[in-house]
């Protein structure tokens, strides 16, 4: 008798890391549809994005045609988004503003967004800063605070996966005071819109 290895690729739906044989995953629902594997690493991040966990309870389910409308609305909104500053401006800014720029375009056009919108609603207007990592580590970091609570974003402006979650907690100190310097803030439609001088 001869065993063969199984031709079977399988990837996580998150980080789109091709998965071990024998590793352990979870299985989630994105938008109620069918369900796909996420790695023990990005069962946070699946959870942030809202996706159902197989097996946990549901509440009263939507019409499959009715959410498939409702979601393409969604990702119609986010592809066209308006950059959260005019080309004109764009010119005029240093490499260091640009890339502080193209930190905020990419966290406005990711799932975590909604997160961030939702909480403002409870807890107010945040806090919100925007920091290129120094040395050779190319990502920036978004802190988003407020006095209850604070979440923490990397940025990797050239992944695959831009925008993940790095950290959250409920106490401002807790933060390193780099992260402290507050240069962006949340507008009316909740995007993330950094305060560089428009000159």
């Amino acid at each position: 008798m001869r065993i063969t290895k199984a031709a079977i690729t399988r990837t996580c739906a998150v980080c789109e890391r091709t998965l071990l044989m024998g590793e352990r995953t979870t299985r989630f629902a994105p938008d109620g549809g069918d369900f796909v594997d996420v790695c023990a690493l990005c069962q946070e991040t699946a959870y942030e994005y809202g996706w159902l966990k197989e097996g946990s309870p549901t509440s009263p389910t939507v019409a499959a045609e009715r959410r498939r409308r409702r979601g393409l609305r969604g990702l119609r909104r986010l592809a066209t988004e308006e950059p959260v500053m005019s080309e004109p401006i764009l010119r005029r800014l240093s490499e260091h503003e640009l890339r502080i720029v193209d930190a905020a375009d990419c966290f406005n056009s990711s799932a975590f967004r909604r997160t961030v919108e939702g909480i403002a609603k409870s807890l107010g207007s945040p806090e919100i800063s925007i920091v290129p990592l120094s040395g050779v580590n190319s990502e920036l970091v978004l802190t988003v605070a407020w006095d209850l609570s604070w979440y923490q974003y990397r940025v990797a402006l050239d992944s695959i996966q831009p925008v993940r979650l790095a950290g959250r907690g409920h106490e401002l100190d807790e933060l390193e005071e780099s992260f402290k310097a507050w240069n962006a803030r949340l507008d009316d439609d909740g995007r993330v819109i950094p305060e560089i001088e428009r000159v």
